[in-house]
């Protein structure tokens, strides 16, 4: 069996912190994000994500570099590396930071060899305010369309013998939009980009900057997104925010 994953468990040390996403349009519109040729496994019954939360499984886009195949599939969220000798899979950090994803040994070789792009209709943060519950708000594009993020994914075998596949999502300094909330946010790809993420360079490092604020838009959600159980539509519906200036 697969290890019992736990949130509290999770390693927040390499967060940035994105720690819940959104894939609500389905399988057929985030596989064929922005014209990719991405094959997506008969998944037309996989559950549509408006709380998506770490230990989920969560759509995937890879490229196989042998045979140049891609594909949309299914890995949990909270990497675990192939080297990996603990048996509940160790630390299973959910992101991991623009500036050192090259440098630190959790994430090195997979982020030479094995990058994938996260399709999402948006993502959550929130605002920490001075005495008062902390303020979540929903990010995603003005037009609506599905976008991608930067992720790393590993293969790792557990104590069962069995194989578990799994991505982090790496996390930037937040664009002017955003850092009104939060300082960081997930590394949006832009279109010109996913060949090149999803390809064989070793270190595409200058494509993790942040997305440019004028594409997105920003809205007050709330606070029953801080349970991942709560996921349905109205996860999305825009509420009086504790505190909107300048947003």
């Amino acid at each position: 069996m697969l290890p019992q994953f736990d949130y509290e468990t999770i390693d927040h040390h390499f967060c940035g912190m994105c720690g819940r996403i959104i894939q609500s349009t389905g399988p057929v519109n985030l596989a064929i994000i922005d014209g990719l040729d991405v094959r997506d496994h008969r998944l037309d019954s996989f559950p549509r994500r408006y709380n998506g939360a770490p230990n989920q499984e969560l759509l995937v886009i890879r490229e196989n570099h042998k045979t140049g195949e891609r594909t949309l599939e299914p890995l949990r969220w909270g990497l675990i590396p192939y080297w990996c000798n603990d048996p509940k899979g160790g630390r299973r950090p959910i992101n991991a930071m623009a500036e050192t994803v090259h440098l630190k040994p959790m994430f090195r070789e997979a982020y030479e060899r094995r990058r994938c792009i996260v399709p999402i209709d948006g993502f959550f943060e929130w605002k920490a305010i001075k005495g008062k519950a902390k303020q979540p708000y929903a990010i995603a594009m003005k037009d609506g369309s599905p976008f991608g993020v930067a992720g790393l994914w590993e293969n790792w075998k557990s104590p069962a013998g069995e194989w578990v596949r799994t991505f982090a999502i790496i996390t930037t300094d937040s664009n002017e939009l955003v850092g009104q909330i939060h300082d960081r946010m997930p590394v949006i790809l832009h279109r010109s980009d996913y060949e090149r993420w999803l390809g064989t360079d070793p270190d595409p490092r200058d494509l993790l900057r942040p997305f440019a604020s004028e594409a997105l838009r920003i809205w007050p959600i709330s606070t029953r997104v801080n349970k991942p159980e709560n996921d349905d539509a109205s996860i999305l519906d825009e509420v009086p925010a504790q505190a909107m200036e300048g947003i």
